[in-house]
């Protein structure tokens, strides 16, 4: 099974690909879309763009996304929130099953710690992912995501007992 993992953000989308078999979780590839600058919509356009090419490329089977938090920042929560959007109408236009997780989620997923700092899922996932050179914090985040629904959402199984949990 083929996973991508999305950590959504304006100006930097964090993407991670891993392929699942069994238990075995490999490193396929990892990236971040930049939506450069300008006026909003035109932002949001180029992140579907780029990430469309990466489903092209790389054909992921299934698919997971951070779940929003509300901070402090409404407005930049909100414009989180439309690039987040975006991630979604991109899988959904795929035909992709998502998967939403809390951050606390996969960081207790891949570091063991529901509060791990960035610099610690980035240790977590280039040990889980031998090889794996993530090309920035959010490409890391987003293998963290992949490697959590690895675990939670790859599997009839697995989805019940997310739901149950």
């Amino acid at each position: 099974m083929r996973v991508i993992g999305i950590d959504p953000g304006l100006r930097n989308l964090g993407w991670g690909i891993v392929d699942v078999v069994g238990s075995k979780v490999t490193h396929v590839a990892n990236g971040v879309c930049k939506s450069g600058t300008g006026d909003l919509a035109g932002r949001l356009l180029e992140l579907h763009t780029q990430l469309d090419t990466v489903f092209r490329e790389f054909h992921p089977q299934t698919a997971a996304v951070e779940q929003t938090f509300v901070n402090k920042d409404g407005a930049g929560t909100l414009k989180l929130g439309q690039a987040r959007g975006v991630a979604l109408l991109t899988l959904a236009k795929a035909g992709l099953q998502v998967g939403e997780y809390a951050p606390n989620r996969v960081k207790k997923t891949v570091v063991g710690v529901g509060h791990a700092e960035k610099e610690q899922v980035l240790h977590m996932v280039k040990l889980q992912l031998p090889g794996c050179q993530p090309k920035g914090a959010d490409a890391a985040d987003a293998l963290a995501i992949a490697i959590c629904h690895s675990y939670y959402g790859t599997s009839p199984q697995a989805r019940l007992k997310e739901v149950r949990a």
